[in-house]
């Protein structure tokens, strides 16, 4: 098996995968009733919530979907917060469904400046909600969400986060940031297949609930809700998924969140300073650095594809490549979810051999 080293999907443990082919069991019935409530319970523990919170069968652009259409009118101004290709996505989901966006973007590689966006909200006071990328993954850099939400909750608007690559991995106390919307997404640091996203929605939230009007069905928080007070989704959900959900959230919560957090922090610095030990520069600025993804700047006359084949092709090693106009710039490193320090030895260890085959001539000895 190659060492899947992507920001997602990423590895997953034996017992999470052996849990996929449990038998099926009625979605509708006492038996599904019980593993809902009992993995919803044990997802507001790594939230950090006491805020209501669904799992909805998609990816994690679903429930960016879901965010929008639950808490927007069309014509609702927002403001789109964005550092990347991911943020730039989800204002494009909220372009499409009639939203007034005013995007504030920041140069990649950059993290959002909190007093930039206590600017814009001031130049837009109409603004309803602000959407904001907690850890983007195509540039590597981890956003001030603590700083960022304080500015967005005291100018009294709705926050709407994307946590899909930071939560599970890196600390992030929804009620203690008072995040109104919270998303994230099965394949990354849970440790479990693509297809299921998870979402916490807070009091503030179902209030604009009430009010939004944007159409919805498969993605409607209010059926969400009915339903799950009945131990059910409002659809048929991703059964298997939720078996691996399940056995991945007690795996998690024996390690600790604390524990999780610092072997993420751990990793993510082991990375980043392996990376430079081989003469190569971190594309973010590491100030905000990602602890889930590192972006690696390619060196003039390097071939980023070649090595990333090469890499697969003799160590077993899978990368990512850059996204948009960073293709060719930039390779990334997943080490999110089940990652060890042993890893990122083999890996680093594979490209100090690699390097040099693909034209880098400053490996550093």
């Amino acid at each position: 098996m190659p060492q899947l080293r992507i920001p997602g999907p990423t590895p997953c443990p034996t017992e999470v995968l052996e849990a996929m082919g449990w038998p099926m069991i009625n979605h509708r019935g006492p038996e599904y009733e019980k593993i809902i409530h009992e993995v919803t319970d044990e997802l507001k523990q790594v939230f950090q919530t006491q805020n209501d919170l669904y799992i909805l069968t998609g990816s994690g652009t679903g429930g960016l979907e879901a965010a929008v259409v639950n808490m927007l009118s069309p014509g609702d101004k927002i403001l789109s917060v964005s550092i990347g290709a991911f943020g730039d996505r989800w204002a494009n989901i909220a372009k499409t469904f009639g939203a007034n966006v005013v995007s504030l973007n920041f140069e990649w590689g950059r993290a959002a400046d909190p007093d930039a966006v206590a600017k814009a909200i001031k130049a837009n006071p109409d603004v309803k909600a602000v959407l904001v990328t907690h850890n983007e993954t195509s540039t590597g850099v981890t956003n001030d969400l603590e700083a960022i939400s304080k500015v967005v909750k005291d100018a009294g608007k709705l926050l709407l986060v994307d946590a899909i690559s930071s939560l599970s991995s890196i600390d992030v106390p929804v009620d203690k940031w008072g995040c109104d919307v919270v998303v994230t997404g099965s394949q990354k640091g849970w440790m479990v297949p693509p297809g299921l996203a998870m979402v916490s929605v807070s009091p503030e939230a179902w209030k604009a609930f009430d009010k939004a009007s944007m159409p919805r069905f498969y993605w409607d928080f209010g059926k969400a809700k009915s339903f799950l007070e009945k131990g059910q989704n409002p659809w048929t959900p991703a059964v298997s998924v939720v078996y691996a959900l399940s056995v991945a959230l007690k795996m998690m919560l024996r390690e600790g969140l604390k524990n999780i957090f610092a072997r993420h922090n751990r990793i993510g610095q082991m990375t980043r300073d392996g990376i430079k030990g081989l003469g190569l520069s971190i594309f973010a600025d590491e100030k905000y650095a990602s602890n889930t993804v590192t972006s690696v700047a390619i060196p003039e006359g390097v071939d980023g594809k070649k090595l990333r084949q090469l890499m697969q092709s003799e160590h077993g090693i899978v990368l990512a490549g850059g996204q948009q106009h960073l293709d060719g710039k930039i390779f990334r490193i997943g080490h999110l979810g089940l990652v060890s320090e042993d890893d990122i030895k083999e890996l680093i260890a594979a490209l100090k051999i690699t390097l040099p085959e693909v034209g880098f001539a400053g490996i550093k000895q």
